[in-house]
């Protein structure tokens, strides 16, 4: 596959096959047994560390060039699903912008006192935070990622921009815990409880950064039903070693089963749709970009000699990303949102 031998329309086909696959596998033994696996996934993530393999993680996604993803990403740079009016005829930036205004709906920003303070937990290259310190000047802004390439990344864009009221922070959330106690009025995370395990500790350290009745706002990738790890386990686990090492797929009411510290207040979830035409134009976005892309990956501080091969394995990754999220109607894996609350 690494050579670009393989045509797109046998990528999907067997795509579709493994999910097909992944699907048959989780419902073995109906409803009761599927109730079992929950069960004993819940009491396996509390016996975990908050995160693991957290370094292959950051090599995988976050410490490639960020020249790289301004050439596949949208204008804000958003590296998660967007939310589309027509699916068919709205621009990424569009998109982007939708699910951006979206988070501060249901995160109740209305609410907010001018000078609160508010953490974008996990910020990628910063379109959040970005986009909420512009919109809200009178608001304090801080970005926390385990990434010094985003840090230095969202840093410039913030001078650009003359945004004094953002500030970044790098640290790896397993480990950082460099909030005192009641610091925040709200608390945003986009894409990154996927990549973490013991939910019960991570909403524990929320719960004491965050201020008396103060709200953590998250948007995760789900499946509607079942819970999995994402682990190597055959050369079937293509996604898992190059692109997930470590991550979680939460099932829909999976955090409903952490609320020892925060309390759910409301939750949704978006048609996975969404995710898939995200996904397409990204690599529609790569293709119209290739030759800059590969001279990029060439860099010896990139793939080097590998640069071909990973770009037709960022390609199958945009692939097997869309057609999950697209199949059978978007109805099996989406996105939830999920609003706690300190009381």
């Amino acid at each position: 596959m690494d050579k670009g031998l393989v045509p797109d329309f046998l990528i999907r086909f067997a795509s579709r096959l493994l999910l097909g696959q992944t699907l048959a596998g989780h419902r073995k033994g109906g409803s009761e047994a599927q109730a079992d696996a929950l069960n004993a996934m819940v009491k396996q993530l509390k016996l975990l560390p908050i995160a693991i393999k957290t370094a292959d993680a950051n090599e995988q996604h976050y410490e490639v060039p960020t020249e790289y993803f301004l050439r596949c990403l949208g204008p804000n740079l958003k590296y998660s699903c967007c939310l589309y009016e027509d699916l068919k005829r709205d621009t990424l930036g569009e998109a982007e912008e939708r699910m951006l205004s979206l988070y501060c709906d249901r995160a109740d920003f209305a609410d907010l006192k001018p000078g609160s303070t508010v953490l974008d937990l996990g910020c990628g290259w910063g379109s959040l935070s970005l986009y909420l310190a512009k919109r809200y000047p009178q608001h304090n802004f801080v970005s926390l990622s385990n990434s010094k390439t985003q840090r230095e990344f969202i840093e410039g864009r913030a001078e650009e921009r003359n945004l004094g009221n953002l500030r970044v922070h790098t640290g790896d959330i397993a480990e950082f815990d460099g909030f005192g106690e009641g610091t925040f009025h709200r608390i945003l995370s986009i894409e990154m409880f996927e990549h973490m395990k013991n939910y019960e500790l991570l909403l524990e350290k929320l719960y004491r950064w965050l201020k008396p009745k103060g709200k953590l706002f998250v948007h995760i990738f789900t499946h509607m039903r079942h819970t999995y790890h994402y682990e190597v386990q055959s050369e079937s686990d293509w996604m898992t070693k190059y692109f997930f090492e470590g991550g979680t797929m939460p099932s829909h009411d999976l955090l409903l089963h952490f609320q020892k510290h925060l309390k759910i207040e409301r939750t949704w979830h978006i048609n996975g749709k969404h995710y898939a035409r995200t996904s397409r134009q990204w690599l529609d976005l790569m293709d119209a970009n290739k030759a800059e892309i590969l001279n990029l990956f060439s860099r010896k501080t990139a793939y080097g000699d590998e640069a071909y091969a990973w770009f037709v394995r960022w390609r199958v990754f945009y692939i097997a990303v869309e057609e999950m999220f697209a199949y059978d109607g978007g109805e099996e894996w989406g996105v939830s949102h999920y609003k706690f609350v300190k009381d």
